[in-house]
């Protein structure tokens, strides 16, 4: 116990000694607590239940998961609650023309404008603001953000107001993408860490749903004396509350430990590990993995240029261009043309305004409902199966969706659209809809993750900006059926992409993904094409041909590009091991 000796005196925690000895024996073998004496018995029912009932947990983490949720849910309200208000705001401020290229750029300019943003500025803050600030902070921050610039989008009286408006929000939902599931994941104990990182997606569907609801109740809402455009404008500002309430929620949640240990605040990280934990030992095991992790991943950083090295090593370079291909596949599959534009596609296909809005709270909440299982599926059937699985069926619904305005018969049309909408967001929900954020968060090698994800997230907002400030003019330009036509065509080479450069992460160990992405690119590619004729096989002609098992293990030597990471791994293993010298 020499080391744990050692690392108690150096970060002033020797009258945490009892309880550290205790956690570097579990962080050594998970079960010895089952027969050493030094644990006590209520140490022992507590580790056993860790994996024997993995969901009875501590309720502050419980306060820190539903804060998150909604969190999420904020992030989810703010993308959707313009789409009720576009059919309502363009008229007063003149730009509600639907013959007018100029109005069209200008509903779609500002549409997107929160987008624009994410992918120029903000999203680039995410570091910064952590680094300095912690995960507490910079929600409560960004949500703050979110609050304000919502009720300051429904004070607006001209187009390039409101344009400022949302641009600004755009600081409030950049970080917050990206620091939210990092601090859940943080938080979290290791057995049900992915589930609950998961739920990012899940809420902000449901925050979507939401949005549409809320964008249905206040259309009713009259204008008063004084005041034009009220049901709109509350549409805009009400999305902000549930921001206010993350805020009142987060002075109580506790803090990052790992972001408390990485600022030397040992003493701290413990009291909140305490907290999120139902025993000390648990909290002294997992300071001490944090702090040997941090050491590794400190190590690995110092005289690398780690920008560089995300492109020029070629494990680094392919963990980039399948995060990229996945990031810009969830714009490009047309989801965000139906959450945003949902009610002027319902309109233009015969609904009244009411019935626009009702139908897309439809579409929203099959988006939550069917993102419910995807908790469960992203582990048993794979990230890349299921890619490969929907993204044909999502070009279906779509060509479903656009040749239905060729329909003569209103309720043909009507009818057409909706089936075809509807059954996308059953597609998308498991499939497109939670893989790009879980894929980009695993694929990077720990020491340029933070850097990665920012990268990601960058992508997956700028060709957000680009979807939507565009759908405006692409629909008078080519009509219903040209546009949906157009994203099912990307659908079908996004489909091609990800048989060709995406690679399968699930279930594999830091090591084993390091393998994964090793392997050259022309080799996965022509491993890719091999899978065509298999898969005819299996699924068209029901025969049952032998698996190709490309990702195989191999010798350390054969993943040299990833030696950093090989180093720090070792190292942490021998720290570790050395717990119980």
């Amino acid at each position: 116990m020499a080391d744990v000796e050692i690392f108690a005196q150096e970060r002033g925690l020797t009258h945490l000694l009892p309880e550290l000895k205790k956690g570097a024996l579990v962080a050594q073998d998970s079960s010895c607590h089952n027969h050493l004496d030094i644990f006590s018995d209520e140490d022992k029912r507590i580790l056993t239940e860790e994996v024997t009932h993995r969901w009875r947990q501590t309720p502050t983490l419980y306060y820190m998961v539903v804060m998150s949720s909604l969190a999420a849910a904020v992030q989810g309200m703010d993308e959707a609650v313009i789409n009720g208000a576009q059919i309502l705001y363009p008229t007063q401020f003149g730009i509600g023309d639907p013959n007018s290229k100029r109005d069209s750029w200008l509903v779609g300019l500002i549409n997107s404008a929160p987008y624009l943003c994410c992918a120029t500025i903000s999203c680039w803050m995410t570091h910064p603001l952590n680094h300095y600030l912690g995960r507490k902070k910079t929600i409560f921050i960004t949500c703050m953000i979110s609050f304000l610039t919502c009720i300051w989008s429904g004070l607006t009286n001209t187009w390039w107001h409101l344009f400022i408006a949302r641009f600004f929000l755009g600081f409030g939902i950049g970080p917050k993408s990206a620091t939210v599931p990092v601090y859940t994941a943080e938080c979290s104990p290791a057995p049900i860490r992915g589930a609950l990182v998961m739920m990012w997606q899940m809420w902000t569907a449901f925050g979507i749903a939401l949005g549409d609801l809320i964008d249905l109740v206040f259309y009713f809402i009259p204008d008063t004396p004084g005041v034009t455009g009220l049901n709109w404008r509350l549409m805009l500002g009400s999305a902000g509350i549930p921001g206010l309430i993350v805020c009142m929620q987060v002075l109580f949640a506790p803090e990052s430990p790992r972001w408390l240990i990485s600022k030397g605040r040992y003493e701290d990280a413990f009291n909140e590990l305490c907290r999120l934990r139902f025993s000390r030992v648990q909290a002294a095991r997992d300071l001490y993995y944090i702090h040997v992790l941090l050491e590794a991943e400190n190590e690995m950083k110092q005289g690398r240029n780690r920008v560089v090295e995300m492109f020029t090593i070629p494990r680094n370079r392919h963990a980039a261009l399948a995060s990229w291909v996945v990031m810009f596949g969830q714009q490009f599959c047309g989801v965000n043309v139906i959450a945003y534009y949902s009610s002027n596609i319902f309109l233009a296909s015969g609904f009244s305004q009411v019935s626009a809005l009702a139908s897309s709270l439809g579409f929203g909440a099959l988006n939550w409902l069917f993102a419910l299982p995807a908790v469960f599926t992203i582990d048993t059937y794979g990230r890349r199966n299921l890619l490969l699985f929907t993204f044909p069926c999502m070009a279906i619904c779509l060509l479903i969706t656009g040749f239905s305005f060729w329909s003569t018969s209103e309720t043909g049309r009507v009818a057409g659209v909706s089936i075809g909408i509807y059954l996308f967001a059953i597609f998308y929900s498991p499939g497109e809809g939670p893989v790009p954020f879980t894929y980009s968060a695993e694929a990077f090698p720990l020491y340029i993750r933070d850097i990665g994800m920012s990268f990601a997230t960058a992508t997956t907002w700028f060709w957000n900006f680009v979807l939507s400030i565009t759908w405006p003019s692409l629909i008078l330009a080519f009509k219903p059926q040209g546009a949906f036509g157009w994203y099912a065509a990307w659908c079908c080479i996004l489909w091609v992409l990800i048989l060709l450069f995406v690679r399968e992460t699930k279930g594999k160990t830091l090591e084993e993904l390091d393998q994964v992405f090793a392997i050259p690119l022309g080799t996965h590619a022509a491993y890719g094409l091999r899978q065509i004729p298999y898969g005819i096989k299996k699924f068209v002609l029901f025969q049952n041909p032998v698996p190709e098992l490309l990702y195989q293990p191999e010798s350390d030597s054969e993943v040299s590009s990833t030696g950093g990471d090989e180093k720090a791994r070792k190292e942490v293993k021998d720290d570790v091991d050395r717990t119980v010298v």
